[in-house]
C-alpha cells in the first residue's frame, strides 16, 4: 500500500508543478463532476492496484495473468449494460482469441500447468480488482468534457486521496515499509511510465475508441511484459511466447475489424 501511496504522490507533485494552467482552464468541466471523478479515481486507481498487490501474496503469476486477461469480456459486457453498446461477432470471438493467448504465455505453453489451477482468496480478490477496472474503463466513455490532462489531475489526486487509509491500515497491522534507496528509482519509474504516460494515454484511447474497443488492448500487457524480460532480463524467448503473442495481435486485429469510433459521451 504504500507502493500505491507513493506512486500517486509522486503523480499529483508533478501535476500540480506543471499542469496548473490545464487544470485551471478544464476546472469549470470538472468541478460539477468531481464526486463521479473522485470514485473513478479512488476505485479505478488506488482500490484496483491495492486489490491487485493483495492478490498477490495469495496466487500465482499464471492465475493472475489469466483472471486479468477476462477484463477485455467485463468491459464488453459493461458497455452493452451501461450504454447498450452494440457488439459484433469478431469482438467476441477476437476477446477470446486474446484470453487464450494471454492462457498461452501465463501457463508456458503446458496443459498441465491449467489443470492443476484452483481457485484461492488471492483469485477471488483479484477477480473484483479487475471487475472494478473494467466498470472504471466503462465509465470513462462518460468522463467530464476536459482535456485528458485536466482529468487526469483530478483523478491522481482522488487515488492519493483514497490511498491513505489503505497506508494507514498496513501501518496499523504492523507491515508497512518505506522503500529502500534502489525502491525510490524503482516507485519513480513506476510512477512516470505505467501509472503518469500509460493512464494519459488510456484515457485519451476510450475517448477516440471506446471502452469496448480499448479494453482488449490490456491482453498486449503480458506480452510485452514477457518482450521486457527477454530484453531487459536476458530471460529466454521460446515458441509460446511467440504463439501467445499471435493470437493477441490477432484477437485485436480480429475485434477491431471495419468499426468506427465510438461517439464519446461527455457528462453534461
Amino acid at each position: 500500500m504504500m507502493v500505491v501511496a507513493l506512486r500517486w504522490f509522486i503523480v499529483v507533485t508533478l501535476l500540480v508543478v506543471f499542469n496548473r494552467k490545464n487544470l485551471a482552464r478544464d476546472w469549470p468541466s470538472l468541478k460539477p463532476h468531481l464526486g463521479f471523478v473522485f470514485l473513478m479515481g479512488a476505485f479505478g486507481f488506488s482500490v484496483f492496484n491495492g486489490m491487485f498487490f493483495m492478490a498477490a501474496q495469495y496466487t500465482s503469476a499464471i492465475n493472475m495473468g489469466i483472471i486479468t486477461a477476462m477484463m477485455p469480456v467485463f468491459v464488453l459486457i459493461g458497455a452493452i449494460a451501461a450504454y447498450g453498446t452494440p457488439t459484433r461477432k469478431l469482438q467476441w470471438v477476437g476477446a477470446v482469441v486474446t484470453l487464450v493467448g494471454v492462457v498461452v504465455v501465463a501457463s508456458h505453453g503446458e496443459i498441465d500447468r491449467l489443470l492443476e489451477l484452483r481457485l484461492n482468496t488471492g483469485d477471488l480478490i483479484l477477480i473484483v480488482a479487475t471487475i472494478v477496472y473494467a466498470a472504471y474503463t466503462v465509465g470513462l466513455r462518460r468522463r467530464p468534457n476536459s482535456s485528458a490532462l485536466g482529468l487526469f489531475t483530478v483523478l491522481a489526486a482522488s487515488a492519493l486521496i483514497a490511498s491513505l487509509p489503505m497506508v494507514a491500515a498496513e501501518a496499523w497491522l504492523g507491515e508497512v515499509q518505506m522503500p529502500t534507496q534502489r525502491g525510490w528509482g524503482l516507485i519513480l519509474l513506476v510512477a512516470l511510465f505505467p501509472t503518469l504516460l500509460a493512464q494519459i494515454m488510456f484515457i485519451r484511447g476510450v475517448e477516440i475508441i471506446g471502452p469496448d474497443r480499448a479494453g482488449i488492448f490490456v491482453n498486449l500487457v503480458p506480452v510485452f511484459g514477457t518482450v521486457i524480460a527477454v530484453v531487459y532480463l536476458g530471460e529466454q524467448f521460446q515458441g509460446f511466447h511467440g504463439l501467445a503473442l499471435a493470437l493477441v495481435l490477432v484477437g485485436i486485429w480480429l475485434a477491431e475489424r471495419d468499426v468506427a469510433p465510438a461517439p464519446f459521451e461527455s457528462l453534461k
